[in-house]
């Protein structure tokens, strides 16, 4: 026997025909209902529509889960190109972001500087720090403005909080700075409400000590402390510091004062160098 020539049996010729039949009394039945609206194929129709809708939505809110995993499934579909180019746009978009911010910072820090300059008439030299010391016993920086530039050795320094020290060593196109934190540094003093006296030099711990303020004058803890003027090399008015810490000793002749700088040294980014400085009486610091 050949079963390859086996063939399914085909549906009886008589269900097919009473499918026919049935097919269209069903159809003459209904459009004999349509000119009235009733009869029980529309009820039934009626009937099984209000089944129907309820396991509609029931079988939407099931399916919906399914629906939107398909869909995020979908999305993993992404092309590598695709990926590497909004992983490029990302990175642009964060570097833009970047320099705006340090632009929007460098705007803040030179205004405080033009603020000062203002202020006091001065006229000045502005520059960037472009080195620093790698010991943190010797306070000298370096920055980038030199002869060519008009600069000359002793020009007061000044930052936006206040004095910073003097040019040391200066060539065509850059300087050294000695700062005030600095142990061979000097600057002639007073204090701003007692308006005592004295010298204030660098202390090897990057600090400051305000010498020879005699026993008698009043100091007190916060006291602001600011270049006198004397010896012409620092206009009188510029802030120096402020003091934290006051020793007297019956035995010795002048108090013992330390003194806190005004500015961050190791965070300055660019000075100004006065080229010449008129007398004023208090250049404060950047608000």
């Amino acid at each position: 026997m050949d079963i390859g020539q086996l063939k399914k049996p085909g549906p009886h010729p008589g269900v097919l025909a009473l499918l026919i039949v049935l097919a269209i009394v069903l159809m003459t039945g209904w459009y004999r209902e349509s000119v009235t609206g009733t009869g029980p194929i529309h009820r039934t129709r009626a009937v099984v529509a209000t089944v129907a809708t309820p396991l509609g939505h029931v079988g939407g809110f099931v399916t919906r889960p399914v629906r939107n995993f398909v869909a995020w499934a979908g999305d993993l579909g992404v092309s590598r190109s695709q990926l590497e180019e909004l992983r490029t746009e990302n990175e642009t978009l964060r570097s833009q972001v970047s320099e705006l911010e340090e632009a929007r910072l460098e705007n803040e820090r030179l205004k405080k500087l033009l603020d000062i300059a203002q202020a006091g008439e001065l006229k000045v030299v502005g520059a960037r720090v472009i080195g620093r010391m790698p010991n943190s016993w010797e306070g000298v920086i370096t920055i980038d403005r030199g002869s060519a530039d008009g600069i000359v050795n002793g020009m007061p320094v000044i930052g936006p909080d206040g004095l910073l020290g003097q040019t040391v060593e200066v060539v065509r196109h850059s300087a050294k700075v000695r700062l005030i934190t600095d142990q061979r540094s000097g600057v002639a003093a007073m204090l701003q409400h007692g308006r005592a006296t004295g010298i204030v030099r660098g202390t090897i711990n990057g600090g400051l000590v305000l010498d020879f303020v005699s026993k008698e004058a009043t100091v007190t803890v916060g006291d602001t402390v600011i270049a006198s003027g004397l010896g012409g090399v620092f206009p009188k008015g510029l802030i120096i510091g402020e003091v934290t810490r006051i020793e007297r000793d019956p035995a010795a002749l002048h108090q013992k004062i330390s003194v806190v700088p005004s500015g961050e040294v190791s965070a300055l980014e660019e000075v100004l160098v006065l080229t010449e400085a008129p007398v004023v009486e208090v250049i404060q610091g950047g608000e």
